[in-house]
């Protein structure tokens, strides 16, 4: 019932109040289905974050690391008859160990094949791969993984037979290239005889079709990784091949470590110990004088090894983690020379993976 003394202004703008009731109550509504869809997708977001960004913890609850490789590739990965495992990216692993374990023994390999190589990384049955799978666009983006950092400066290569008498593939006149069909290399070669020079390419679909090649003559093979695979693979196959290089910039091939996405801290982890053994190759710290450099003066040995500053503890690891990386595998220029120098019965020149400083492409961003 109406006071008596309203009037019909009044009662005209009760009647407009009333008129907009239903509209904002509508609007409260689709607001309050707002809020409620921004809150659902932050918990999601929240759980989605938790299940993958808890790698260093669920790498010290295990106990070891697990790191994925290649079997077979001589220099970066090899697995013995008695399992035991070497090579360059090996020694990636243990030093990566070593930074959360202060032990580079606390690991496990498994070896990987290439058409899967990514998918134990993105289940999480792997904590970090090191294989031979270059960096590209697609490999970047399309996987759910993160590149880290390049680790190796890498090119292409042939196996030719000695009788062929070529030291470089610019000599490659009329000859046929066996490839394995479908792999990066095949692109590689369509790219090499467009641009430098033409060749024929046989399709193999097994590697040992390309050793066992019936005619011994006129065919080789483009590699990815040129040094230890071509020279070691070299002396033991039948046609006794020597090898022909291409000019190292054809075609650019970027190798490193390789982490799933949407862990920022392991990301950073597995980037800071490699670049650990860089820097420490540029300033002198080697596996054998660690404790020696303690004493030093010099800021940037002094970090490294823990003595000034806290680099380790925004990471999630002790402040010496660089220290124990390197004193466990020795720098760059140690682990280069392990699996490629003289000794190993291939050695191959640095190159582009010399430091900066030494005319390279090799280099970190400093420890500051």
């Amino acid at each position: 019932m109406l006071d008596p003394g309203t009037t019909l202004a009044n009662m005209s703008r009760w009647e407009d109040v009333l008129s907009l009731a239903p509209v904002q109550i509508m609007n409260n509504r689709v607001a309050v289905a707002a809020r409620l869809v921004l809150v659902c997708i932050g918990i999601i977001a929240l759980v989605c974050t938790s299940a993958w960004a808890t790698t260093l913890d669920d790498v010290r609850e295990r106990g070891f690391l697990i790191c994925g490789a290649n079997a077979a590739l001589p220099g970066f990965a090899e697995q013995d008859a008695n399992g035991r495992w070497s090579g360059f990216d090996v020694d990636l692993c243990r030093a990566i160990a070593a930074a959360i374990f202060g032990n580079p023994d606390m690991i496990e390999f498994r070896p990987l094949r290439g058409e899967s190589r990514f998918a134990p990384l993105q289940t999480g049955d792997l904590d970090v791969m090191m294989r031979d799978g270059p960096w590209t666009q697609k490999r970047d983006s399309v996987f759910g993984v993160r590149y880290v950092a390049t680790s190796f400066f890498d090119g292409q290569a042939f196996m030719v037979p000695q009788s062929l008498g070529a030291v470089s593939a610019y000599e490659l006149d009329n000859i046929s290239i066996c490839v394995l069909d479908g792999g990066d290399e095949q692109s590689q070669l369509q790219d090499f005889s467009f641009q430098i020079k033409p060749v024929t390419p046989r399709y193999c679909t097994r590697m040992w079709q390309i050793w066992a090649s019936p005619t011994g003559r006129g065919c080789a093979r483009g590699f990815r990784h040129r040094p230890g695979n071509c020279k070691r693979f070299a002396a033991a196959c039948p046609i006794r091949p020597i090898i022909a290089s291409c000019p190292s910039a054809f075609p650019k091939s970027l190798l490193g470590p390789v982490v799933r996405n949407g862990d920022d801290q392991w990301f950073k982890i597995v980037q800071w110990t490699l670049f650990a053994l860089i820097n420490a190759e540029e300033v002198g710290i080697t596996s054998l004088n660690t404790d020696s450099l303690s004493a030093a003066r010099t800021q940037t040995v002094r970090r490294i090894l823990g003595t000034e500053g806290d680099f380790g503890t925004p990471l999630g690891l002790s402040p010496t983690f660089m220290k124990d990386a390197i004193q466990a595998v020795g720098n760059y220029g140690e682990l280069y020379d392990r699996n490629f120098g003289p000794q190993t019965g291939a050695a191959l020149l640095r190159g582009q993976n010399a430091l900066w400083s030494n005319g390279g492409q090799m280099y970190a961003p400093p420890i500051r």
